[in-house]
């Protein structure tokens, strides 16, 4: 049944998780480095947070570094580390003054000690007063990885058997919701890894154009479209 603009779910969404696919094939069709088109991609994250953020949504998730992203060359990965030290070093001001609070999930023991301790400095900074939007950023991430380390973590404490609520409680994303919607760019149709228990419910939208030409529009035509399914969640 559709709904009417009065019950338009898009106001309803609390999380968008993002598969930001695409950066690395559309540098290649445009004569251009892999790096610069991690750079382009990054640019294109920052517009997206000002469209979730007009379109009230007041947690975003992104797919930023997978676990299986460490097997890339080390020149690739360099550069990608570079980028994120680039914006823990100048970019966390400039969110958390646009009411922006910064949440990292994944396997952070990976990353180089300094990077660590940027992090860990980005989200005590956020973690006082007031945000329109939180930015959680999926980083040496993946969701295999997460249920084993859950699953470790409660044999540790001895436990036989848990709830689906206390398993939840153990993992990287514990303190984020659940995604309304996913939505990867680039063409490809699976999830990569990117949240495999927390998905289980959420709308999957898959589109062709690769994340450094994802366009407001697109965005907006597929809020439009999540808010006309009827999520039954098994009822």
């Amino acid at each position: 049944m559709t709904k009417t603009n009065d019950e338009s779910s898009v106001a309803k969404i609390e999380c968008v998780g993002l598969i930001m696919d695409g950066n690395r094939r559309w540098a290649k069709e445009n004569g251009l480095p892999a790096n610069e088109g991690h750079r382009r991609g990054y640019e294109k994250l920052k517009e997206l947070m000002r469209w979730a953020r007009g379109a009230g949504i007041p947690h975003v998730v992104v797919y930023a570094f997978s676990t299986e992203n460490w097997q890339r060359s080390t020149e690739e990965v360099g550069y990608l580390m570079q980028i994120f030290r680039f914006v823990l070093e100048n970019e966390i001001n400039k969110m958390i003054e646009d009411r922006v609070c910064v949440r990292f999930v994944g396997d952070i023991s990976r990353f180089s000690e300094d990077i660590q301790k940027m992090m860990a400095h980005a989200e005590n900074e956020s973690s006082v007063g007031e945000y329109d939007s939180t930015l959680y950023l999926a980083m040496s991430y993946g969701g295999r990885a997460e249920i084993v380390a859950a699953t470790n973590s409660l044999l540790k404490e001895g436990k036989r058997s848990v709830s689906e609520e206390e398993f939840s409680r153990m993992l990287w994303t514990k303190n984020m919701p659940d995604p309304d919607l996913i939505i990867r760019t680039g063409g490809e149709m699976r999830l990569s890894n990117f949240l495999p228990w927390q998905s289980v419910y959420s709308e999957l939208f898959f589109v062709d154009t690769k994340w450094p030409e994802f366009t407001k529009e697109e965005f907006e035509t597929i809020l439009t479209e999540f808010s006309m399914r009827e999520r039954r969640r098994g009822k």
